[in-house]
């Protein structure tokens, strides 16, 4: 298996990690960013207020797109190991 094999495994990983939780990612991004505009508005300045609300959806996404993630990491990983006939080679 050459270097070039190793580097496109790796690749292809990191992009399905990366696919795998924009949603949880880009959602609490967008929960946090309106906290932030909610505390500076109202002059509150409570640090629960930020981490409560952020783990309850990602919970949330979580249960919500669970299965498809589920289903793209599997996906990957039986690529993965049906190629290794091939890898070995």
């Amino acid at each position: 298996m050459g270097s070039s094999q190793v580097l496109m495994i790796l690749k292809t990983a990191a992009i399905v990690t990366f696919i795998t939780i924009s949603p949880i990612m880009v959602i609490g991004l967008i929960l946090g960013l309106s906290i932030s505009i909610f505390q500076a508005v109202t002059s509150i300045q409570e640090m629960t207020l930020t981490y409560v609300p952020k783990i309850l959806i990602s919970l949330l996404c979580i249960i919500f797109f669970g299965p498809w993630m589920i289903q793209m990491v599997v996906s990957f990983s039986t690529n993965l190991i049906r190629s290794i006939p091939d890898l070995v080679k």
